[in-house]
């Protein structure tokens, strides 16, 4: 591994991958640091049923189309395999398994100190994601609940909650999906939430998504438009059949959990399980050195560098890092825009 760069991109998912290509073609010296044994990124991590939003032609990386599969909304198995043949093709210098345990600061550059060596960078990119740092809710109770709890980023699929009550917790995408998965596999799933279902049209899929984010760069009123983007649910053919059979009623939020299950206002909800699918916080433990956290939970930024320190860079977290930048059509954007920005930067004198 080499151990000085002028840029290391923290994380080799979709993000990094796009922000890789970028600075690729602009002839910039980088390196990829990849915690996970193989190409793929947190889609490795997904469950087996999962489906994208959108046509593959709606899901690719900057410069190769992601190539046509037979069902309108790909697979999991088709995005890891495209994301490992991207890599492939353009030759990207990726090395893993590393582990990014720290990044230091000096007046010379960076130092990422991961569990194989020191690297040296002028530029951190931290495309780290954050399916590594699910977020689950504080609730009354909880720690007393006698059956199973774990996120979505833990689930696997319903073999393992066969003849189970299940609850899960969360009225967006992966809730729905996760609830429409576990209807006829388990003895009841229930579908909890705090606000009600926002689903597109049938005849709408995730494309719609990237529209708006990207019409929300030429709003005036962003606030507004945030308001009106989050919490649209993609209405996938087992989602749809979940819907028709009354699988996707709501439950009000718990109250509190007790050993048994839930209560929800005067009624007893009894439970072997619950799921939560409750989002995802920005995966940047390696990054506490540095001090850029703020009370949103993230780095303040500015054009996807951080204000404290814009040698630290941030491309695939979601809004805050561009709109759609969390999703494999709307990364390439930012990335590219960063990768220019840096560009701009390094044909300046040290």
């Amino acid at each position: 591994m080499r151990e000085q760069v002028d840029v290391a991109i923290v994380g080799g998912g979709q993000a990094g991958l796009a922000m890789a290509y970028h600075l690729r073609r602009l002839g910039i010296d980088h390196l990829v640091l990849d915690e996970q044994q193989a190409p793929g990124g947190a889609w490795q991590s997904t469950w087996p049923s999962l489906r994208l939003f959108s046509s593959s032609a709606y899901s690719s990386l900057p410069g190769w189309p992601m190539p046509a599969h037979p069902d309108l909304f790909p697979p999991v198995d088709h995005v890891i395999d495209y994301l490992r043949r991207y890599e492939e093709r353009y030759d990207l210098a990726v090395e893993r398994p590393v582990t990014v345990l720290d990044v230091r600061s000096d007046a010379m550059g960076l130092t990422v100190e991961t569990d194989r060596a020191a690297v040296r960078a002028r530029f951190v990119v931290n495309a780290t994601g954050t399916w590594s740092a699910p977020f689950v809710p504080l609730v009354d109770g909880a720690s007393s609940f006698a059956g199973r709890q774990l996120h979505s980023a833990h689930y696997r699929g319903p073999q393992d909650f066969a003849g189970q009550r299940v609850a899960v917790v969360g009225g967006g995408n992966s809730g729905v999906q996760i609830t429409a998965d576990l209807v006829g596999e388990v003895e009841r799933v229930s579908l909890v939430s705090t606000r009600r279902l926002r689903f597109l049209p049938d005849d709408v899929d995730g494309r719609h998504l990237f529209d708006q984010a990207t019409a929300r760069l030429r709003q005036a009123d962003p606030v507004e438009q945030e308001a009106a983007f989050v919490g649209e649910i993609v209405a996938l053919p087992r989602v749809r059949e979940a819907r028709a059979k009354g699988a996707l009623r709501l439950r009000a939020m718990f109250d509190r959990m007790v050993p048994e299950g839930a209560v929800i206002g005067r009624d007893l909800l009894e439970l072997d399980a619950v799921i939560w699918c409750t989002g995802y916080r920005p995966a940047l433990r390696h990054l506490r050195s540095l001090r850029l956290g703020t009370p949103e939970g993230h780095p303040q930024v500015e054009a996807n560098r951080a204000v404290k320190d814009p040698r630290v860079c941030f491309v695939g977290y979601g809004d805050w890092t561009g709109p759609a930048s969390a999703t494999l059509i709307g990364v390439g954007r930012t990335a590219k825009a960063l990768a220019a920005s840096i560009a701009a930067d390094l044909d300046q004198p040290c």
